[in-house]
């Protein structure tokens, strides 16, 4: 699925990992995603220390879509 957006399921496994206290490697590879695409979505959301899935997925709409689409 890359290329796409991270659905909701997405970021609550990013938190799962998160709290089993993986990597964003491992947990990008668990999704079938790039690293970069964790660690920016866990950075843009408070860090790893305070990721929390529901409140990034509705953040998403805040911000609006990407430029160019």
């Amino acid at each position: 699925m890359p290329g796409s957006r991270l659905t909701w399921q997405d970021r609550r496994r990013i938190a799962a990992g998160l709290a089993e206290g993986l990597g964003y490697a491992e947990i990008a590879r668990g999704l079938d995603r790039p690293t970069s695409t964790v660690s920016r979505e866990v950075a843009r959301n408070g860090g790893p220390g305070v990721y929390r899935p529901d409140h990034a997925h509705q953040a998403t709409g805040w911000r609006g879509p990407p430029p160019g689409a």
